[in-house]
């Protein structure tokens, strides 16, 4: 082993650096801004959901409406909110381990915000079969059909 010119990142024989396999996993994500508008929006509820889930705070769910309810282009802000909702709590019972949701502010997704950002815009573009696919690999067996319908719910507010 050697370190790169500025000895930092160790270098393999081959020369090639070794980097943080955490940051390249951060890289090969896409960042929030490559996604529309109701995406963006459905993520900064879905993230406020995870924090009044992880915290116990009702000041959570009130920015979620809050936001829901200064969101352009939203006819019922409501209805939006409890549609993510639904599906966090459908998400969060069929599986092994907590849903991981990054700060609202932050323009970076975690593994889950990533897939879920990846059922939504499934369930947007209508491909049959294709939904039904990814949600099995996203939820325990047994909750593919609820957490199907609630992505189809959410992506069509």
């Amino acid at each position: 082993m050697m370190q790169d010119a500025c000895g930092s990142v160790p270098v393999t024989e081959a020369g090639q650096s070794q980097r943080c396999p955490f940051r390249a996993a951060l890289a090969s994500r896409p960042c929030v801004d490559s996604y529309d508008n109701f995406c963006r929006i459905a993520l900064s509820l879905f993230r406020f959901i995870g924090a009044a889930y992880a915290t116990g705070a009702s000041d959570c769910w009130e920015a979620a409406y809050r936001f829901a309810d200064e969101a352009p282009d939203i006819a019922d802000s409501p209805l939006l909110v409890a549609r993510a909702a639904a599906l966090v709590r459908i998400l969060r019972s069929g599986r092994p381990c907590e849903l991981c949701f990054m700060p609202p502010s932050c323009r970076r997704l975690s593994k889950d915000e990533a897939d879920l950002m990846r059922l939504l815009a499934v369930a947007r573009s209508r491909q049959p079969g294709e939904l039904e696919a990814i949600v099995c690999q996203f939820v325990t067996f047994g909750k593919e059909d609820a957490a199907t319908r609630a992505i189809n719910a959410l992506a069509l507010c």
